[in-house]
């Protein structure tokens, strides 16, 4: 659930189904999206945003650990026990992984890569779209 003093994890990923970009805003220590509706501003928890994403990207990739750890294997030029132990157990702790690093080492190679987040003026997420594909909330 949300915690307190949280960071907008997908902030410079996001925006409203108008294609209009989301900003961050912060009221105390608390992370929020500014959703643009018309001329208002439409204020979310980063948190709450942030979680349906996360839960969507584990749902993606549930599908398709083998895949995953096979093509980190191939990538890295490695496919020895420790490697592959080593990439199975990050990607089970993979919301807690993205929650921990610095998201302004990899949202750069994301926005690059065409990723993006649609959401509707209520802050929930309608679809994310990523190079090879897209997560659809209709599923």
């Amino acid at each position: 659930m949300a915690e307190s003093g949280r960071q907008a994890i997908f902030a410079g990923l996001i925006q409203n189904e108008a294609g209009e970009p989301v900003e961050v805003t912060h009221l105390g220590d608390e992370a929020f999206y500014a959703i643009p509706d018309g001329d208002f501003l439409r204020h979310v928890e980063a948190a709450t945003v942030d979680d349906e994403v996360l839960r969507l990207l584990r749902e993606q990739m549930d599908g398709m650990q083998d895949q995953v750890v096979d093509g980190v294997l191939k990538f890295l030029g490695k496919e020895d026990l420790f490697t592959k132990t080593s990439i199975d157990m990050a990607l089970k702790n993979f919301d807690k992984a993205f929650r921990t690093a610095d998201p302004e080492q990899w949202k750069p190679w994301l926005g690059m890569m065409g990723f993006l987040i649609i959401v509707n003026v209520h802050g929930e997420v309608v679809r994310v779209e990523s190079p090879e594909q897209g997560i659809d909330d209709d599923l």
